[in-house]
């Protein structure tokens, strides 16, 4: 069982930026691949960004490439998502999710993983 909490979303000016942070409980935390989404009123779930058990792998949607980076302290069983060059289009509020793996690789859809946080929102002013 893991239980994610995250934090840092808050109300920003576009082209600022924000670091998201999403704690995990449980023993076996370095055994799950971890993701962050997000969903905007009235739109679907969308996928942001994936991170390996070990760190070494990430992936990223088109819209946040280059902008937007997935890093994991596994010590602290925390995952960072920080979030530079914010744009309007970002407000939405983001959930971070927790997946059982059994290799060193990243899931990039919300059916592969199990366990979900309560979000965070992020607001982006114009």
């Amino acid at each position: 069982q893991v239980q994610l909490v995250e934090s840092g979303g808050e109300l920003v000016q576009a082209g600022g930026s924000l670091r998201l942070s999403c704690a995990a409980s449980g023993r076996t935390f370095s055994s799950y691949a971890m993701g962050w989404f997000r969903q905007a009123p009235g739109k679907e779930r969308e996928f942001v960004a994936a991170i390996s058990w070990s760190g070494g792998s990430t992936y990223y949607a088109d819209s946040v490439k280059g902008r937007f980076t997935m890093s994991r302290d596994n010590a602290k069983k925390t995952v960072y998502l920080q979030m530079n060059s914010l744009k309007p289009e970002d407000t939405a509020v983001y959930h971070c999710a927790a997946g059982r793996i059994y290799s060193d690789t990243v899931y990039t859809s919300s059916r592969q993983y199990q366990y979900w946080g309560q979000g965070t929102q992020v607001t982006v002013s114009s």
